[in-house]
């Protein structure tokens, strides 16, 4: 079993995880360790939801540690949305990790529901990592 000191995860949580991940059924899960499967059930979806934030603070964390933030307007194109990260890159002396064609598909992967033709219809901050990485979410 891991440790589950210092974690968001109680140890119950961790055997649930553990033992689906095998491939367990909920039904065999509350077999092995003597509950019910409804019991499985909830601390599988508590378990899953304590590591959703987990990674969800991480990922704040990052953003907040992060050299390069921007904030971009509803309306950019997606030509000036690729050249405001580029040239915070520039500001933070960071290079950024993604060549221009490789941006444009990462940026519309992550921005997909919130772009009509190209255009931002939210704000969006973009946030651009010691490494290079960047990220964007609407704002």
């Amino acid at each position: 079993m891991v440790e589950t000191e210092e974690t968001f995860l109680t140890g119950r949580q961790v055997e649930v995880l553990e033992l689906r991940e095998e491939g367990d059924t909920q039904r065999e899960v509350a077999e092995r360790i003597g509950t019910t499967d409804s019991n499985v059930s909830a601390v599988e979806r508590a378990a899953r939801e304590n590591v959703r934030k987990a990674r969800r603070t991480l990922e704040l964390a990052r953003r907040i540690r992060s050299p390069g933030r921007i904030t971009v307007a509803a309306g950019t194109s997606f030509d000036d949305l690729v050249e405001r990260i580029y040239e915070s890159g520039d500001e933070t002396g960071v290079k950024i990790e993604y060549a221009r064609p490789e941006l444009y598909g990462r940026l519309y992967e992550q921005l997909e529901t919130h772009t009509d033709r190209n255009v931002l219809e939210t704000d969006v901050e973009v946030t651009i990592t010691d490494d290079g990485d960047v990220t964007v979410a609407p704002a």
